[in-house]
């Protein structure tokens, strides 16, 4: 029988999650700020004269400059932010299954909610390994955020047990590795869009162009290698999760519908999603691409997996869908 309270409070500590982490993005986004005072340089250029011997020719000092560096505070404070809204986020989805006596993952809200902990898992991880810089935050936060505010809202479900076709065992194998790979990806994603931002707003510095918004983000960015880098990392992780996924899924279908494949949209979109990931890695390692072609590869990527999961899911008609 579902525990309906400890359902409800489970949802109440998602919706603070979603206040923590917006609280989190504020904070990154004042480390940004503050970084540009970090980086302030204050030029000093001396208007005296040296004369050099008596009545001697006068040499002008050359300008010299200072760099200022301020501590901040905002960061450290968004990232332990983050993990406390992690730590709240974790508890709504325990409290959740213990609610309804199964794994938290059996609709659309609580895979949702799942996806989003996964990457600000991954988050916290190589910010915690000094992979990606803390600033960084402001970036993630806010697809997490508005993905959680989607989940909470349009997507919400109340605690209750699962519909009779996702009551096996390999839910716990299937689901748990298609939300391990899935909010990798949507990290991968975040950081890819990055990577164009920061490498359009040197290209422009290079033209000798002043970079208006939204381009002149890419100041507070990382450099354009590490976040190519960063994009590439995750999504090798990811890709033999997901590749798992599918395999998982299949032999699945086939206890469940008596066959392994039948080109249901659902199965189509993963296969799309499948093959534009295994294109990225493929191209990264033969052809040896980097850079923006890589980068397009893997939002298009990235795009493809939100079809796999909101249109097919919503507004396609399958066996997987809850249109």
């Amino acid at each position: 029988m579902t525990d309906q309270s400890l359902g409800q409070l489970g949802d109440g500590l998602l919706l603070a999650t979603v206040v923590v982490y917006a609280l989190a993005m504020l904070g990154y986004a004042g480390e940004q700020a503050s970084r540009k005072a970090r980086r302030a340089v204050t030029s000093v250029r001396a208007s005296s004269q040296v004369l050099v011997g008596a009545g001697g020719p006068s040499v002008t000092l050359p300008a010299e400059t200072v760099t200022v560096e301020t501590p901040s505070r905002s960061g450290r404070f968004a990232v332990a932010l983050t993990a406390f809204g992690w730590a709240v986020h974790v508890t709504s989805l325990v409290l959740r299954g213990f609610a309804a006596h199964r794994v938290p993952w059996g609709n659309m809200y609580e895979f949702s909610s799942a996806v989003a902990l996964v990457a600000v898992t991954f988050f916290l991880v190589l910010v915690a390994r000094g992979r990606v810089e803390r600033a960084l935050g402001a970036f993630v936060m806010l697809p997490v955020v508005l993905y959680l505010g989607l989940a909470s809202s349009v997507l919400y479900t109340a605690a209750g047990p699962l519909v009779p076709a996702l009551n096996s065992y390999w839910i716990k194998i299937h689901v748990a590795a298609a939300i391990m790979a899935s909010g990798s990806f949507l990290l991968s994603g975040v950081v890819a869009l990055l990577y164009l931002l920061r490498s359009r707003y040197d290209a422009q510095l290079t033209a000798r162009r002043t970079p208006h918004f939204p381009v002149s983000l890419g100041a507070q960015l990382p450099t354009a290698p590490v976040l190519d880098r960063v994009s590439y990392s995750v999504i090798a992780f990811a890709f033999p999760v997901w590749t798992f996924a599918i395999i998982a899924g299949g032999i699945w279908a086939e206890s469940a519908w008596g066959r392994y494949w039948g080109w249901d949209p659902k199965e189509t979109w993963s296969f799309i999603t499948w093959v534009l990931y295994a294109g990225y890695l493929h191209a990264r390692a033969t052809a040896g691409w980097k850079g923006k072609k890589a980068a397009w590869v893997a939002v298009a990527a990235a795009g493809a997996l939100i079809v796999d999961y909101y249109v097919v899911n919503i507004f396609v008609v399958g066996l997987h869908s809850y249109a």
